[in-house]
């Protein structure tokens, strides 16, 4: 009925513009015009079509042909384009348009062709000018939609409703979790993600629904008035109050705002529009004149933050900005709202909790990071669509129900519309279909001053043409030589000024590493390797990286000097060279960082390293490192909300991606074998229930496998990992009964490398035949000689003897088997089997070109509430490595460490001594600068009781 509705509106209501495109397309010779519906390649969550079946029907009785691409993804099914008139067919190539929603892959350009979508090119951003290039290199035709506006700047082809829609929908639904994170239940938790409904007509019914208790009186009273700011009063922000006005609302003017959030009801919602007049003003006085502001916007002030902002309980932000226009929010202006002193004062209790600060929430529909509100410096996205925002903790993610704490929630998808695509669909069809055979009659090779039909609509939308940019927007190129000369001015640097860091070791994990540190050119990088062109071929990528032949244990003498000369060490060498290089750190008084464990040995030199002043990180990798601090934040949260730790299980691993698992152990190895396989044979110790669990060495370890149930798409299975109990004091949780720290692999792992266990082949004792004096040897031979058979055995028999002694296991059999243990070819001996079958392993199970790893972690915390509720959160880490780039493994090593590296250097970490990211300080502005680099965790929390 809707659709129905809305598609009358738009036959009926045409504007004088639209009529005039329509006109000129008339005026033209009637020739078959041919357009494409292409594919969208972005988020899965991209269901939208450029025109929907309704508008190919009207394009066909026009005798227009139209190609649809297929795809399964799109809200409207296939069937109904061809039951529309359209042919379903991957080549558009006879098309002269082809038009979609969002940016088109490079590849997928076809040459000479008119295009119209989305760009995101206009203000020359940077991850989009690729795309700007090849549509010049390829003579396309661009049309962006964005640049579609009527002779008052109106645009003409949008979402926006939409995008104001789905916003408001989410924010309700986060409004809801965020008030429940804080202590209360509201109505707003029977609110769902805009995507969970079927249409916005659904959502408006549970808008409704809550909106009815909370006109009975059943909003908390502890938390005072709410109040909601739309800022804009363009199509986004009448989106978003078409939802909000289903609420018990009043509307109130601006100034009015105060009054309303200090002595409001709390069975009605209030709200104000605050458009440009309400918040600009000249800095030199007078009042607002929007002329006069579009052409010298660096006059103008906002007063948003001062006037507005203190008095909103929810923002709706819908504001068209550019880099030039004053912004609603600072960083400091945020800091400010943050604080304790702007709470609503109402009467509270401990049962009954006040707000932290008025300000809960902000939805962001614009999307423009580092726009109008400063601190929103990326996009959420659907499948995370919040995050939590403090001053002392910047951004912390969050795809879960857990939002205690301190902090504004953030909302801010880049493609809200497409959570309603159907609808969406069809309101962008219905403004977009009048151009269409406009667009259609263009021809991409024609000089485009030749076509002279073009409506002002069209031609000033027209981004680029005949292999150039159009003059209204040559701007572009000068905006990225701008870019370019300000990226190279910043990369001088002052010699000085230098930091200067030794890096020990050149292996996988140091790229990632040494990238990073590289990033700001007045930081001097000094790579140290005993092979030396593994340090060549690691520093000639960066113009401030040095390389050095540096064997820790021959060339001590010059490695001192190296350390005397340098601000800080890193150590990425094996951990029993950690002590070596930190007591000559300890002697030069160079701070130090490491990614690995605290050994004995190293906390030995603990109260050294304090008396020389230095400070040595350690624990920064991935595990141990990022699991600690995920720990941490969960554990500290907890306790700022009086509530107890009752139980720690983590489990970790680094392993191939899915795709790349099948091998008998479905593992593959980023570096030497060795230390895997021995782990197999380590003891471990655990918490369970209040008593000790202790797992002799020997290889019971793999005999306490368990199947984990979390993730179970990946199908995995894990085992406890060295002293979980020390644990309990090193993190402060007394009250944990429960604490186990385990090593995760995919299912099946552990029976076959508990079989390589009863072979004998992880045995670290030397073996006669292993010896490099002894004669050569086959697998085969070997295993023969472990199970005492002689080597002439058949086939069949060895078989049956494996069989026998790996526990009449076929699993183990079929594996040893199929890794070539069995086969007649020849080994490298290395002395033990251990070694031998690691450095066989090595080339075996090694990562081929363009594989990739993950990394896997997962904590539940069990938590009992001050209120005696008992909740499980759950902590979830998935990287995966980059084919072309750096590994999980190494990004999750290298780059963390780089981090705690750089903070020493900067003197954010500056105790002294041994030092682990278990501090606020540490691990906040770390966890919060790795998702910057794309490695980021997610949170879900489970009612026990």
């Amino acid at each position: 009925m809707w659709r129905n509705h809305t598609k009358q509106l738009y036959r009926t209501v045409l504007t004088a513009t639209q009529l005039h495109s329509i006109r000129s397309v008339s005026r033209k010779p009637q020739t078959s015009l041919v357009i494409g519906l292409r594919r969208e390649d972005g988020t899965p969550w991209e269901r939208r079509a450029a025109i929907g079946p309704k508008h190919v029907q009207e394009l066909t009785n026009q005798g227009v042909k139209v190609l649809v691409q297929p795809s399964n993804r799109r809200a409207y099914p296939m069937q109904e384009y061809e039951n529309a008139g359209a042919l379903i067919q991957e080549d558009i190539t006879e098309a002269s348009l082809i038009i979609g929603v969002k940016q088109v892959p490079i590849e997928k350009l076809i040459p000479n062709k008119s295009y119209a979508f989305f760009s995101h090119t206009i203000k020359a951003q940077k991850e989009n000018m690729p795309l700007l290039d090849a549509m010049l290199e390829k003579n396309i035709r661009l049309v962006d939609y964005e640049k579609m506006v009527d002779s008052t700047g109106k645009r003409l082809v949008a979402f926006g409703k939409f995008a104001g829609i789905a916003g408001m929908i989410n924010i309700l639904h986060g409004l809801g979790l965020r008030l429940l994170g804080l202590g209360h239940h509201t109505p707003f938790m029977h609110i769902g993600s805009a995507h969970n409904y079927r249409n916005s007509g659904m959502a408006k019914q549970a808008v409704r629904d809550a909106g009815y208790e909370i006109a009975l009186g059943l909003m908390p009273k502890s938390i005072g008035p709410l109040t909601f700011v739309f800022t804009g009063a363009g199509n986004v922000s009448k989106g978003a109050q078409e939802i909000f006005k289903n609420l018990p609302h009043k509307f109130v003017r601006p100034a009015d705002l105060e009054y309303v959030a200090k002595y409001g009801d709390h069975k009605t919602i209030y709200a104000t529009v605050i458009d440009m007049e309400h918040h600009l003003y000249r800095k030199n006085g007078g009042g607002f004149c929007f002329s006069e502001f579009e052409e010298h916007p660096e006059i103008y002030a906002s007063n948003f933050s001062t006037r507005y902002a203190p008095w909103a309980s929810v923002m709706i932000n819908g504001i068209y900005w550019t880099p030039n226009h004053p912004r609603l929010l600072r960083n400091e202006d945020t800091s400010a709202l943050l604080d304790h002193h702007t709470s609503p004062k109402t009467e509270q209790s401990d049962g009954c909790p006040g707000l932290p600060h008025r300000l809960l929430a902000i939805c962001d529909i614009s999307a423009d990071p580092e726009g109008s509100v400063e601190f929103i410096d990326y996009s959420t996205s659907i499948e995370a669509p919040f995050c939590l925002y403090n001053t002392s903790d910047m951004h912390e993610h969050f795809k879960t129900e857990s939002f205690s704490g301190e902090g504004v929630l953030v909302c801010s998808i880049d493609n809200m519309p497409a959570q309603l695509p159907r609808e969406a669909t069809d309101f962008f069809g219905d403004l977009l279909r009048p151009y269409v055979k406009e667009m259609a009659a263009m021809d991409a090779n024609m000089p485009l001053e030749r076509e002279a039909d073009l409506s002002p609509v069209i031609r000033d939308a027209i981004i680029c043409s005949n292999g150039e940019l159009t003059p209204k927007y040559e701007y572009i190129e000068d905006l990225r030589r701008k870019r370019e000369i300000g990226r190279r001015a910043i990369q001088v640097p002052s010699i000085s000024a230098w930091k200067k860091v030794l890096v020990l070791g050149a292996g996988y994990v140091s790229s990632p590493l040494v990238e990073y540190l590289s990033r700001d050119r007045n930081v001097a990088v000094t790579i140290g390797s005993a092979i030396r062109s593994e340090a060549e071929k690691l520093a000639e990528k960066y113009p401030n990286a040095v390389a050095h032949d540096v064997d820790v244990q021959k060339h001590v003498g010059f490695l001192q000097k190296l350390v005397k000369d340098h601000d800080l060490v890193i150590s990425l060498l094996p951990y029993g060279l950690h002590p070596v290089v930190l007591k000559m750190c300890i002697q030069e008084k160079t701070n130090m960082t490491t990614a690995s464990y605290v050994t004995p040995a190293m906390t030995e030199l603990h109260q050294s390293a304090v008396d020389a002043g230095i400070t040595v990180v350690n624990e920064v990798g991935v595990d141990p490192g990022i699991d600690h601090m995920l720990a941490m934040k969960c554990f500290h949260e907890a306790a700022t909300n009086d509530a107890t730790i009752t139980s720690f299980v983590s489990y970790c691993g680094g392993l191939p991606a899915p795709e790349y698992s099948d091998n008998p152990l479905r593992y593959k190895f980023s570096w030497s074998p060795r230390g895997v396989l021995l782990n197999t044979l380590s003891e471990a110790k655990y918490l369970k229930d209040g008593k000790v669990v202790h797992i002799p060495s020997g290889g019971a370890l793999l005999d306490s496998v368990e199947d984990m149930a979390f993730l179970p798409g990946f199908n995995l299975e894990g085992f406890p990992n060295r002293d979980s109990t020390i644990y309990k004091d090193e993190y402060g949780i007394k009250g944990a009964n429960t604490i186990l720290r385990g090593t995760l692999r995919y299912r099946g792992y552990s029976t076959i490398a508990k079989g390589l266990q009863l072979l004998g082949l992880i045995d670290v004792n030397d073996h006669a035949a292993l010896q490099p004096t002894s004669g050569p040897i086959t697998w085969r031979e070997l295993v023969c000689s472990l199970l005492g058979i002689h080597t002439s055995t058949s086939t069949d028999m060895l078989k049956e003897a494996v069989f026998e002694k790996v526990g009449n296991d076929h699993n183990r059999l079929e594996g040893i088997s199929r890794l070539g243990l069995l086969s007649s070819e020849p080994v490298l001996k290395r002395n033990t089997p251990l070694d031998t079958l690691s450095y066989f392993l090595d080339r075996q199970l090694c990562y081929g070109s363009g594989e990739r790893d993950m990394i896997i972690m997962r904590h539940d915390v069990g938590i009992t509430q001050a209120t005696g509720d008992e909740m499980m959160h759950h902590i979830d880490l998935v990287v995966y490595g980059d084919p072309d780039g750096f590994s999980a493994m190494a990004k999750t090593v290298g780059i963390p460490c780089a981090i705690a590296a750089r903070m020493v250097l900067d003197g954010e970490i500056d105790q002294k001594g041994m030092v682990k990211p278990f501090a606020k300080e540490i691990y906040r502005p770390i966890l919060h600068r790795l998702i910057d680099e794309g490695i980021t965790s997610t949170e879900s929390i489970e009612q026990i009781n």
